[in-house]
């Protein structure tokens, strides 16, 4: 108990200390005592972040994962718990190959690689307008990055910005942007980068806003990719070949203000998404296998809907990031990392730690370790954000 007072009291004293000097006195392994489980922050930088859910940060070991911060691209090595410089400066779009232990990435007006064991870097192609659409997705056998941007190498800019004094984390402030900017119908293609050559291969053209970019991990020449904006307005999650060929739909909304999306691929064939029948009042986790359009759905409460799901590498575990007050389950969303186990058509839920403090203006996005003992967030929950680890396993 002794243990676990200090803990809160530092945690209490964050805000000021973290002003004094972010980084130095603050916890770096701690119980939660609102959830019994082990909290690790694996980063010292303010500013250091984990990536987004469906970008790949891990090596297929699990001994290594990237993250990004002010000063540069790093590898933390699980083994020794030390960071790794590898480049330096901000970078973009970044993925890992986990077979081939490279980080793939925009830095300036090019895409490079870079090996995790000896930071030895390589130019992949130089095309600066590549940078204007999604992040990388890398495919299965780890030879073609893939994405999209805008052609010609336009930029959407919002005419309407947040006003001074709305939250970071508004809603209501993104719908809007997002519905300008589907309305602005920019030219788009979808396109794939040959990690040997260089190559780039354009294969669909659309003026719909193309996102969220990923690839099967099971069919190097499937690509998954959505249709952006204001989710009740569109027909969101597709797949197609990278030769152009069998767009196919693999969600079609059935009712007024259904919603369904930050879709990603799990193990296998299954690709995961948010569905809401209808917006804001009935919340489920859905799955389709893209092979066989098998369809499964568990329910999930609405003070334990997330804004990202994740899943486990062998597809039994699912993990959430809660949200915030002003996000689409509000109110009643809770602020926590999640975990949940199928039980039927329902989830069996787990709190792993309270982000009661935690600003959700930042997205925690959740991944499993590959040994799936850990799930890894970022969070401002002690004032700067850096990257944390949850053990799955609760501390006895």
């Amino acid at each position: 108990m002794k243990i676990l007072l200090l803990v809160t009291l530092a945690l209490v004293a964050t805000a000021s200390t973290a002003a004094q000097d972010p980084g130095k006195d603050l916890p770096k392994e701690w119980i939660d005592p609102d959830t019994g489980h082990r909290v690790v922050r694996l980063t010292d930088e303010p500013g250091s972040q984990s990536l987004y859910f469906h970008q790949n940060p891990y090596t297929a070991t699990g001994d290594k994962m990237v993250f990004t911060s002010p000063t540069g691209l790093y590898a933390y090595d699980f083994k020794t718990g030390k960071s790794k410089l590898l480049v330096e400066g901000r970078v973009g779009s970044l993925v890992v190959g986990p077979k081939t232990r490279q980080a793939y990435y925009f830095k300036g007006d090019s895409v490079y690689a870079t090996s995790l064991d000896t930071g030895d870097t390589r130019l992949i192609v130089k095309r600066a307008e590549l940078r204007t659409g999604s992040g990388f997705g890398i495919n299965a056998d780890e030879t073609l990055l893939g994405g999209s941007y805008t052609e010609g190498g336009r930029q959407f800019v919002n005419p309407t910005p947040p006003a001074p004094g709305q939250p970071s984390d508004s809603y209501a402030g993104k719908e809007n942007m997002m519905r300008l900017r589907l309305a602005a119908k920019l030219p788009m293609a979808l396109y794939t980068i040959n990690i040997r050559s260089g190559e780039v291969k354009e294969f669909y053209h659309a003026t719909d806003w193309l996102n969220h970019v990923q690839f099967s991990p099971t069919d190097p020449e499937l690509m998954m990719f959505c249709h952006e904006g204001p989710w009740h307005l569109i027909d969101r999650i597709w797949t197609i070949r990278i030769d152009g060929s069998h767009k196919r739909l693999m969600h079609k909304r059935t009712m007024d203000m259904e919603i369904a999306g930050h879709e990603f691929f799990g193990p296998g064939n299954m690709l995961w998404y948010d569905l809401q029948t209808p917006k804001s009042q009935v919340f489920w986790l859905a799955g389709v296998n893209v092979v066989n359009d098998k369809r499964i759905r568990y329910k999930v409460q609405r003070e334990e809907w997330s804004v990202h799901f994740n899943v486990s590498p062998d597809g039994k575990l699912f993990a959430g990031d809660g949200g915030g007050p002003n996000s689409v389950a509000a109110p009643g969303n809770g602020q926590w990392i999640y975990l949940f186990v199928p039980d039927g058509d329902r989830l069996k839920t787990t709190r792993l730690v309270n982000l009661a403090r935690h600003n959700y203006g930042l997205e925690p996005n959740v991944t499993f370790t590959p040994d799936q003992k850990w799930i890894v967030f970022r969070s401002n929950m002690l004032g700067p954000t850096f990257v944390f680890a949850v053990e799955v396993k609760k501390t006895n």
